[in-house]
């Protein structure tokens, strides 16, 4: 279905995009039920390593701190 935050949120994100894979769930499957009760009224909803980050739209400073952390870990 369409979805204007979520292509919002993709541009956002688009010159980080060298820096993290980004997978997009598509909640309206049966296979994703679990994730569709829990997030139906929130979209769009970004998950980083595993752990909830954001919802609603892009906290770009949240993004790259938690992004920036992440790296320096990895290190």
């Amino acid at each position: 279905k369409p979805c204007p935050l979520c292509d919002e949120a993709k541009e956002v994100l688009e010159p980080y995009k060298r820096r993290f894979i980004l997978q997009e769930v598509d909640i309206t499957l049966p296979e994703n039920s679990v994730w569709y009760d829990k997030y139906k009224y929130d979209i769009p909803v970004f998950h980083l390593n595993g752990k909830f980050l954001m919802k609603h739209r892009v906290d770009i400073q949240k993004f790259e701190d938690r992004l920036g952390k992440l790296e320096l870990e990895s290190e």
